[in-house]
C-alpha cells in the first residue's frame, strides 16, 4: 500500500437513513455541519443518507416495480423526429 494517502482524521459520525429514520454510529472522515445527540448522550456529526441497507430492496427482499415501458415511451415521444 502507498504511504500517506489515507486520511488520519477518522471520528465517530451518526448516519441516518432518511427514508425510514434508521440511524447507526460509525467512523468516517466525511465533512458535515449538522449534529445530533446520540443514544449515549453525546453529540456527534450527522450524515443523512437517501438509502441504506435497511431500506435498499436488495437487502430487504422487497422488489420495487419500475414503469420502464412508460419511461421509454415518454422518452421516444419527447425526442421523436417531427
Amino acid at each position: 500500500m502507498k504511504q500517506g494517502i489515507h486520511p488520519q482524521s477518522y471520528r465517530f459520525v451518526v448516519f441516518k437513513d432518511m427514508s425510514n429514520a434508521h440511524s447507526f454510529l460509525s467512523k468516517s472522515t466525511a465533512a458535515t455541519k449538522e449534529t445530533i445527540v446520540w443514544e449515549d448522550g453525546n453529540e456527534y456529526p450527522l450524515i443523512k443518507l437517501e438509502i441504506s441497507n435497511t431500506s435498499h430492496p436488495f437487502f430487504t427482499g422487497k422488489n420495487v416495480m419500475l414503469d420502464t415501458a412508460g419511461r421509454i415511451d415518454k422518452f421516444r415521444k419527447k425526442y421523436a423526429k417531427k
